[in-house]
């Protein structure tokens, strides 16, 4: 599976972005999918996941209200719209897939896509 990462760019505090992630490579749906994220000098972390029929999604609580998670199945891509950005959301933000569960460690995703950067500016 190979996931392409789109979306990312310069947005002013408060404001909204959008980020799609697009799988390819076959023609099922990975199970699990989700966004980690990497900020200046941080460890990458979770920030969403969701299963393949959108029946549970798990936000982490540094996004919860302000970002939500979701996918198309058809288009085989996901989403994350994050709203009312704030500086400690700048980042390089990652797609993953798992074949297997939707989890929140890097360990339980098998396929990573490249990343986009968000900066969001004060």
């Amino acid at each position: 599976v190979q996931l392409q990462a789109s979306g990312g760019g310069l947005v002013q505090v408060g404001g909204s972005l959008r980020l799609s992630c697009a799988a390819s490579g076959r023609t099922y749906s990975p199970y699990g999918m989700g966004w980690f994220r990497q900020g200046p000098g941080k460890e990458r972390e979770f920030v969403a996941g969701i299963s393949w029929n959108g029946g549970t999604i798990n936000h982490a609580d540094s996004v919860k209200g302000r970002f939500t998670i979701s996918r198309d199945n058809v288009k085989k891509t996901v989403y994350l719209q994050m709203n009312n950005l704030k500086p400690e959301d700048t980042a390089v933000y990652y797609c993953a897939a798992s074949d297997y569960k939707l989890g929140s460690r890097r360990s339980e995703y098998e396929y990573w896509g490249q990343g986009t950067l968000v900066t969001v500016s004060s």
